[in-house]
């Protein structure tokens, strides 16, 4: 993430990856402030066996944009509601990539970052098929909590 004050939204990212039992390292690295500090997070990361990066950050957001110019590794950019803009620059930001460096870019805010676990997960679970199980099941789980809220209201609609 590119600040500290960017964590209570990457959480979301963390506890999904958490859910899936993938493992994963919480960092601060500006692409503005720390530039060096990023770019050798980005292109040693294959190295120390990292398979998806996930980067958020808010305002100016070019963080993920600057992990993907240093590593051939998917990356996943959440854009961060931190600025005045409440998030549209940072998400002008991520999906306005160059051809030839791309990054896949999640909705704005915490929805983003838990989706950003998830997408994390289905990329992996290419690879690993516990995790493909698990998202199965996660699936599942989700379906049948619309189901029970669905019986819960009590009312049916037709066509």
């Amino acid at each position: 993430m590119g600040s500290d004050s960017d964590l209570p939204v990457m959480e979301e990212a963390a506890k999904a990856l958490e859910q899936f039992d993938i493992g994963y390292e919480l960092t601060i690295a500006s692409a503005h402030r720390s530039p060096a500090r990023a770019s050798a997070l980005a292109s040693g990361a294959r190295g120390k066996g990292v398979e998806v990066i996930i980067a958020g950050a808010g305002a100016a957001a070019h963080l993920a944009g600057v992990l993907a110019a240093e590593t051939t590794l998917p990356v996943i950019g959440v854009p961060i509601d931190s600025s005045p803009l409440k998030g549209m620059d940072a998400l002008l930001a991520t999906v306005q990539m160059p051809g030839g460096i791309p990054v896949a870019s999640m909705a704005i805010g915490k929805a983003g970052a838990k989706n950003a676990g998830i997408f994390a997960a289905e990329i992996l679970s290419i690879k690993y098929p516990l995790i493909a199980e698990k998202l199965a099941s996660y699936r599942e789980e989700m379906a049948k909590g619309v189901e029970e809220k669905g019986n819960k209201a009590g009312r049916t609609f037709s066509a």
